[in-house]
C-alpha cells in the first residue's frame, strides 16, 4: 500500500454528504450546535458543475465553518474540470464519490459502482489532486455485491472481504488521497434500493478497524450505523474520525452533545434547544427575504425535541400544513413560549 502521510486535519466528527439533506439551511443548522464537526455539501455531479449555474450550485456561508464538497464522476476529464471550477468557492477539501449505491449514480458508473474499476478510481483521483492544492478525500464502501471489483487478465469478479478490500485500495492509494471515509457495509447494486443498502447489508466495523490496525498511517474515518455518544466515542479509539449520517438528521441534538467529545477535559454544556432555536430565527428571516424555500427552512428542526417531552405538540406546530412563508417565524416564536422549559431551556 502507498505509505503517504497526509497533513490534513482530521475531526473527530463529520456530518455526512446526504442526498436531500446536507443543503446550505441543514449546514447552517448543524454549525449552530456544532462548532467543530466538518460538514458535507450534498453529492453533485461533475457534470453538473461543469455545466450548471456554478453560485447555485457550490454556493455556501462563511459561516457554515470548515465544508467539504462531495463529488461524483465517471472519468478524469470531468473531475479536473469541475474540481477546477469550484476552487474559488472556498471548501476545505474535497471528496471523490466511491459509495452512493442509487441506479441513478452507479449506472453512469458513479458512486459504488467505481469500486469495480480501481484504476480508473485512481485516474479520477490524480486528476483532482492536480487541479487543486486542497486536501482530495474519497468515500468508498468496504466492497460491493453484484458487479466486483474486475480482474481483466482472468475476466472475473473478485471484490469480497478484506483482502479484496485492500487489492482496491492498494491501487486507490497511489493517487495518495488525504483521508479514506469507509462506509462500513458492502453496497449491493442490483436488487437493492439506496435506502435498503443503508439498511440490509450487515455492519462490519472491525473490517475498518483492522484496515487502521494494519496500516496505522492511512488517515481513516468510519461510517455507518453511529447514533449515539458512546458509540461514536467507542470507536474514536480505534480511527481517526467518525462520520454521521442519518442521525445527524433523525435525533439532530446529538449535534450538541458531541461537543463533548471535543472537550475531554472541559466541563461542556451543550447549547439549549430553545437558543439553538433562538439562533435560527435570524437566518430564517434574512433566507425568508431571499425568497428560500419555507419548507427547506423548517426541515432540519423537525427533530429538536426526538424523544423529549412535547416532541408530538412541536411536531404538530412544525407540520408542513402549518409552515408557510408568513407563519414560520411566529411558529418558531411560539414554539418558545408553549415548549416544556426544562426540555426547552437545559
Amino acid at each position: 500500500m502507498e505509505k503517504y502521510i497526509s497533513n490534513i486535519k482530521t475531526p473527530k466528527i463529520s456530518i455526512a454528504p446526504m442526498v436531500d439533506k446536507s443543503h446550505r439551511h441543514f449546514r447552517y443548522f448543524c454549525r449552530i450546535m456544532n462548532k467543530e464537526a466538518l460538514l458535507y455539501s450534498e453529492m453533485v455531479t461533475a457534470q453538473a458543475i461543469i455545466n450548471g449555474d456554478l453560485d447555485r450550485i457550490l454556493y455556501f456561508r462563511e459561516d457554515e465553518g470548515s465544508v467539504a464538497l462531495q463529488i461524483a464522476a465517471s472519468n478524469p476529464e470531468d473531475a479536473y474540470k469541475a474540481v477546477k471550477l469550484a476552487e474559488k468557492y472556498n471548501y476545505s477539501e474535497i471528496n471523490l464519490n466511491c459509495g452512493c449505491p442509487s441506479d441513478r449514480v452507479s449506472g453512469n458508473l458513479m458512486g459504488a459502482a467505481l469500486m469495480s474499476d480501481k484504476n480508473l478510481v485512481y485516474e479520477i483521483l490524480s486528476a483532482m489532486k492536480e487541479a487543486t492544492s486542497k486536501p482530495i478525500t474519497i468515500k468508498h464502501r468496504i466492497g460491493i455485491d453484484g458487479t466486483g471489483v474486475i480482474d481483466n487478465k482472468n475476466n472475473k469478479i473478485i471484490m469480497s472481504g478484506y483482502e479484496d478490500l485492500l487489492d482496491f485500495l492498494e491501487t486507490v492509494s497511489k493517487a495518495q488521497p488525504d483521508r479514506y471515509t469507509v462506509h462500513a457495509r458492502s453496497a449491493i447494486l442490483k436488487g437493492l434500493s439506496p435506502k435498503d443498502n443503508r439498511e440490509i447489508p450487515p455492519l462490519d466495523y472491525d473490517i475498518v478497524y483492522k484496515l487502521k490496525q494494519d496500516f496505522s498511517y492511512l488517515n481513516i474515518e468510519i461510517n455507518g450505523g453511529f447514533k449515539s455518544l458512546e458509540s461514536i466515542e467507542d470507536a474514536l479509539t480505534k480511527v481517526d474520525g467518525v462520520m454521521i449520517g442519518r442521525a445527524a438528521y433523525e435525533d439532530c441534538y446529538l449535534l450538541a452533545n458531541l461537543n463533548k467529545i471535543n472537550n475531554k477535559n472541559k466541563s461542556t454544556e451543550s447549547i439549549s434547544r430553545g437558543e439553538v432555536i433562538k439562533k435560527y430565527i435570524p437566518y430564517v428571516i434574512e433566507e425568508l427575504e431571499k425568497g428560500s424555500n419555507v419548507h427547506a427552512l423548517a426541515a432540519p428542526l423537525q427533530s429538536l425535541f426526538q424523544g423529549q417531552k412535547g416532541s408530538k405538540k412541536f411536531k404538530q406546530l412544525l407540520s408542513s400544513s402549518n409552515v408557510k412563508p408568513e407563519t414560520l417565524i411566529e411558529i418558531l416564536n411560539n414554539i418558545l413560549e408553549v415548549m416544556p422549559p426544562d426540555i426547552l431551556w437545559n
